[in-house]
């Protein structure tokens, strides 16, 4: 397809979940860029952690953003197209970029004889102006869950927000809105995973650009609001083997589940405390995962179970997959992505046991003591501590990524909160 463009916008993903990049004009688009490599010791506050892959104290060299024309995509500004560019330095992947920590364990996979499918669910807050500076959902005092139309999108900003994802062919599943007044559901159709992961990063990018046009705020944080539920990013797998069968389902087995389906879930559990920091990686993130919250708080697995961590839908044959609920909307979707899949290889190569189907509620039991940590700060320890996931999922990255999310819990750790004044100061 050939596109019109006047300037490209490279956009790519960092450790933060934020969209690097730069307009480059059409006539030199195809050489690239550059960008310096200490971006990967950046938190949110703008300061650079000093850690190997940043190298803070080696001259903050450069690294390459490479640019493919072929892989040139629609944008929604005016005149511009989209390219998401290979990130590297000195003719090597950049190991500190999601995306390339996705790729290699794509390829891993494919030494298996496996291509993994994925789809994902993204929830999602739309805020206005409060009057006051701030931002509060907005008003639909007629919304409720599984709503379309004016009663749930009064603005039409979901309706321009998909008007744009067909335009620029992001594939949308469905759209509805979600439980809370104001919340919503986006599920991507599914495909190969890193085509899904470059999707999901640039819809979110797409949609938040939206509704800042509309003068509104697009938030997928975890959290958001105290009194509400909380924003999830599903991670829906598929293993297709070398014939494209999919190769979670057995027609033989009473449950329809391959024994590869087995193994890949008990890694998914088995490795549930240490790669919940990759998937849960805000602080906030931790105000969402909780007991009853429909989030994967439980290190289980079930049939059609909203409750648990792993959950098996009914569809079988093609359809047959595994849907990992333990992630929020902040983060990455390349991280994430290859996260569920390097517990899930893990889980194949080792032969982990699958422990049965969960029976309880998981509102006020569940079968398992094994629950995802209770703080960021709990999570990066456990990360660190699950040396066999760090060593699937790349060392490099953990190291760094370790780093900045330490020095994020330290700020948040040693900072006061309105709620302290508020629940304090009057008595104290």
């Amino acid at each position: 397809m050939s596109i019109e463009y006047e300037r490209l916008r490279l956009l790519w993903p960092d450790h933060l979940g934020l969209a690097r990049g730069k307009y480059l004009p059409k006539e030199t688009a195809g050489e690239g860029t550059k960008h310096t490599i200490n971006l990967f010791g950046l938190g949110f506050d703008r300061v650079i952690y000093d850690h190997p892959g940043a190298m803070l104290h080696d001259g903050l060299p450069d690294m390459d953003a490479e640019v493919d024309l072929d892989d040139v995509r629609p944008g929604w500004e005016a005149d511009t197209a989209i390219v998401i560019p290979d990130i590297t330095r000195l003719g090597e992947p950049v190991m500190m970029a999601p995306r390339n920590v996705l790729i290699d364990e794509i390829s891993r996979w494919a030494d298996l004889g496996y291509s993994p499918v994925v789809g994902v669910e993204l929830e999602a807050y739309l805020f206005e102006p409060d009057g006051s500076g701030g931002w509060r959902p907005i008003s639909t005092d007629g919304a409720y869950v599984y709503g379309t139309g004016t009663a749930v999108d009064p603005t039409g900003t979901i309706d321009l927000i998909m008007e744009t994802a067909r335009t620029v062919g992001i594939s949308l599943e469905s759209v509805h809105s979600e439980f809370d007044n104001g919340q919503f559901e986006l599920t991507l159709h599914f495909s190969d995973a890193l085509a899904i992961a470059d999707d999901v990063f640039l819809f979110k990018v797409m949609a938040r650009e939206i509704a800042t046009r509309q003068g509104l705020l697009l938030t997928f944080m975890g959290k958001p609001i105290n009194a509400r539920g909380g924003s999830g990013f599903h991670v829906n797998l598929s293993l297709n083997d070398e014939d494209g069968v999919n190769a979670l389902f057995d027609e033989t087995a009473e449950d329809g589940l391959s024994d590869l389906c087995r193994a890949a879930t008990a890694g998914m559990l088995e490795h549930h405390v240490g790669m919940t920091a990759l998937v849960a990686p805000t602080v906030n993130s931790y105000k969402r995962i909780q007991p009853g919250s429909l989030c994967g708080y439980w290190a289980n697995w079930g049939y059609d179970h909203r409750g648990v961590t792993v959950r098996v839908p009914p569809t079988r044959g093609m359809g047959t997959r595994l849907e990992h609920r333990l992630g929020d909307g902040s983060v990455t979707p390349h991280q994430a992505i290859a996260a569920v899949l390097a517990a899930a290889r893990l889980g194949v190569e080792n032969g982990y046991e699958l422990p049965p189907a969960e029976t309880g509620d998981c509102i006020e039991e569940a079968s398992t003591d094994v629950i995802a940590p209770r703080s960021l700060g709990e999570a990066l320890d456990a990360l660190e501590a699950d040396s066999v996931f760090v060593e699937a999922f790349g060392s490099a990255y953990v190291d760094g990524f370790l780093t900045v999310k330490r020095a994020e819990w330290e700020r948040y750790r040693t900072w006061t909160t309105d709620w302290e004044m508020s629940e304090y100061l009057p008595f104290l």
